[in-house]
């Protein structure tokens, strides 16, 4: 009986060893979706102001809103600012400023990264500030703690939700290699955002800024807030309805608040803080003259 061959290897288990060899290093695809998007899509298709604009929003309403709750509550350092005069200063003014000096450096300042990040930074925290009162900036009264400074909130929430929908959007413009695949999607994506952002602009026309805002991320809830009957007190009715058609829209706003406006309210208390002032009374509608002039002193 032969000796067995010692020390020679099989061939099929160096082909084996030479394929798993050639084989290249697993990467961890989410890391890699993650660092391929932030360069293509941020970076490369010049979103990084955009971005810092988005970040300042947020992160000042959130630092707002909890410094007016510790105001309102006693807590901590921080007071209402009142000049020497008496007039207490709303934080939408150094909003403002914020938005000009922004706008100002976007237009007139270098066409530089860094100064378009500082005008973005300042616009984004601007914006927030006057959003932030924008209830009271309608009513042209402090409401800021009332049931109808909510406003504010569904305004900064509608607004957050347009900047981060622009921000990671599928924007088909200064995108490099995209392939004509990936270029058909992303051009559908944005006729889909576009069709949305127009069913949303008539939400709000309607009054219905809570559909509005869920409406752009789902088209079908935009769709059937801007055909149904606008709320009475909108634009959209003051303009176009009448009658019966008014009545109706009555009607069908006291059903529908009825049903919903606590899980709503719940949600406002607890993003922008509970109100603890009563709403401001409304203005008395103009009463006809009882005793009109005659005709020949109207002409007169």
């Amino acid at each position: 009986m032969p000796a067995p061959r010692i020390g020679r290897i099989p061939h099929f288990r160096s082909v084996s060893s030479r394929a798993v060899s050639a084989r290249p290093p697993l990467r961890p695809i989410y890391g890699c979706g993650m660092v391929s998007w932030w360069h293509r899509d941020v970076l490369a298709a010049g979103k990084l102001p955009l971005m810092l604009c988005f970040l300042a929003f947020v992160v000042t309403f959130v630092l707002t809103r909890t410094i007016t709750r510790m105001i309102r509550d006693g807590r901590g350092p921080f007071r209402n600012q009142v000049t020497a005069s008496g007039t207490h200063i709303h934080h939408s003014v150094p909003g403002i400023i914020l938005l000009i000096i922004g706008a100002f450096t976007a237009v007139g300042g270098p066409d530089s990264l860094g100064w378009r990040s500082f005008a973005a930074v300042a616009v984004g925290t601007g914006t927030s500030l006057v959003l932030d009162e924008f209830a009271l900036i309608l009513h042209l009264q402090d409401v800021y703690w009332s049931g109808e400074g909510q406003l504010s909130v569904e305004a900064v929430s509608l607004t957050a939700a347009c900047l981060g929908l622009a921000l990671v959007g599928f924007s088909p413009f200064g995108v490099r290699d995209v392939g004509g695949i990936e270029l058909s999607l992303r051009l559908t994506a944005t006729g889909i955002l576009s069709a949305d952002g127009v069913l949303s602009v008539i939400c709000v026309l309607k009054g219905k800024y809570r559909t509005a805002l869920f409406g752009l991320f789902l088209p079908p809830a935009g769709a059937i807030g801007a055909v149904r009957l606008a709320r009475p007190n909108s634009i959209w009715a003051r303009h176009r309805y009448r009658g019966e058609r008014l009545e109706r829209a009555t009607r069908r706003a006291a059903d529908f608040d009825r049903r919903w406006a606590p899980l709503q309210v719940g949600w406002e208390d607890f993003v922008g803080g509970k109100p603890s002032q009563p709403n401001p009374p409304q203005p008395n509608p103009p009463q006809p003259n009882p005793n009109p002039p005659a005709s020949d002193e109207v002409h007169r």
